[in-house]
């Protein structure tokens, strides 16, 4: 049994530009390596093919897929990659047609069974957590697909159908690290966002699973709500291993909310104090979960950067697409952050229903008040799993092309807005925003800070410059 598992590049860019994404941040498929992880251990040879890191011209992919000759081609995908996906497995069925093909992902996840009655070149869809979907299916030579949970297929008639759900996985512990050895050229290929590390090679981590809050944007099919976790000492030992295998010397935790669980957080702080290792961190938090106490031992243990999602600075807004937490208490919490000397981070979203220009000037106004070092500002996507999807027609024009579905473009216009004035505010907002002399100063010191950074942006600054100009920054 051979399986081969691919991570398409899709359109993940601006529309109509060269994509020069993978310059700015390059992280791994850690879910497909966990897939992967899970089959070696049981003795399954596998293989993976990371587009983004090995782009290759469509034809010579294609070629080189069915030279492989998998016996079962998985595919992961998102919503903006999902065609460029199909486009491939389209390609290698009619070379190859014995080759069972598979798709999983978050797009997968939350359009289900209907899927393949659009797309025949799918043999079969993962709903949810992949692991041991792939496992049992690979057991059974992918045969007898119905009897294995989590998946949807087609019965005897052809018609879309879906076996029993797939339960959770209780004990994450129980999974082996991801196959990072599976890339072949990790982690000199792979950068976490520049800037947002203090030193080179660095990768991420994924920790958790679910989270407890329903905001109305964000997708959940995969993990589902609740909320699971890898125990501290599991946490350190990943850690460990990256460092004592591929020389990592920064990660980034790239869990919805990795401090929520505060005694987890407590532990893994003191187990890696107490082991001595030199490994600086960033993590993703809510407001909600951050005390002195807290930042004090995020801090002892190496924490450099904590991110957090704001989203909007317009009241109303947030009451209408998420938990509110009073304006004036972020920015306590955030001045909390810095004077524990810990980068901020903040997460902005433009676009948003309900939103007109006098919201997104607001949240724009808020956003230079606050005590923040960089920012990463979103273009609002409805993806098809989030609750706000179901009622998106009736809030604004909204053009589903999966292609653009990647938050790098306006598919949603609000009413009463249209989308060159949305544009035209995004811009205004990074460009307010970074070309502040406080802003800049910051950026200046990245040159002992972050010196890698540095390197890589004076490295690709003819293509920065380029983009840059045609953005109107």
């Amino acid at each position: 049994m051979k399986i081969l598992l691919l991570h398409p590049y899709g359109s993940n860019w601006l529309s109509g530009m060269k994509d020069i994404s993978t310059v700015f941040n390059l992280m791994p498929p850690l879910g497909m390596m966990s897939v992967a992880a899970v089959l070696e251990r049981a003795g399954i040879d596998v293989e993976i093919i990371d587009c983004y890191a090995t782009p290759k011209p469509f034809a010579e992919l294609v070629e080189e897929i069915v030279r492989r000759a998998p016996d079962c081609l998985g595919v992961s995908t998102t919503t903006s990659s999902f065609n460029e996906g199909y486009r491939i497995v389209a390609a290698v069925k009619e070379k190859a047609p014995d080759i069972f093909t598979l798709f999983g992902g978050a797009h997968a996840c939350t359009i289900g069974a209907s899927l393949l009655d659009s797309f025949p070149a799918i043999d079969c869809l993962a709903i949810g957590e992949g692991e041991n979907t792939m496992l049992q299916l690979a057991q059974a030579g992918f045969k007898g697909i119905g009897q294995v949970p989590g998946v949807a297929y087609r019965d005897g008639t052809g018609a879309a159908v879906s076996s029993a759900p797939r339960e959770l996985i209780k004990n994450l512990d129980d999974l082996p690290f991801p196959a990072y050895h599976k890339l072949p050229q990790f982690p000199r290929r792979y950068n976490l966002p520049l800037f947002s590390y203090p030193s080179a090679p660095n990768t991420s981590i994924i920790s958790s699973r679910g989270c407890p809050y329903s905001c109305s944007y964000c997708d959940r099919s995969v993990f589902s709500l609740g909320f699971r976790f890898n125990s501290p000492d599991y946490i350190v030992e990943h850690i460990s291993m990256l460092n004592r295998d591929f020389g990592i010397r920064h990660v980034f935790f790239y869990d919805d909310l990795f401090t929520f669980d505060r005694k987890r957080v407590a532990e893994f702080c003191e187990i890696k104090a107490r082991k001595g290792l030199k490994i600086t961190y960033n993590c993703i938090a809510r407001l909600e979960h951050v005390d002195p106490e807290l930042l004090i031992l995020l801090k002892r243990s190496g924490c450099w950067q904590v991110n957090f999602g704001i989203e909007s600075g317009d009241p109303e807004i947030l009451k209408r697409h998420r938990k509110f937490f009073e304006l004036d208490e972020v920015g306590r919490k955030l001045r909390m952050v810095r004077a524990a000397g810990i980068r901020v981070k903040g997460l902005f979203m433009v676009g948003l229903p309900g939103e007109n220009e006098t919201a997104i000037r607001r949240t724009i106004d808020y956003a230079l008040s606050l005590p923040l070092d960089e920012i990463n500002v979103t273009k609002f996507t409805p993806f098809p799993g989030a609750p706000i999807y179901r009622t998106i027609r009736e809030q604004g024009e909204f053009d589903e092309n999966w292609d653009l579905m990647n938050c790098m473009n306006f598919v949603f216009v609000p009413h009463g807005m249209t989308r060159p004035e949305l544009e035209e505010l995004y811009n205004e907002f990074i460009r307010s925003f970074y070309h502040r002399t406080r802003i800049q100063i910051g950026y200046a010191k990245m040159f002992w800070k972050s010196p890698h950074s540095i390197m890589t942006f004076m490295r690709h600054l003819p293509e920065i410059l380029a983009f840059e100009r045609k953005q109107k920054w």
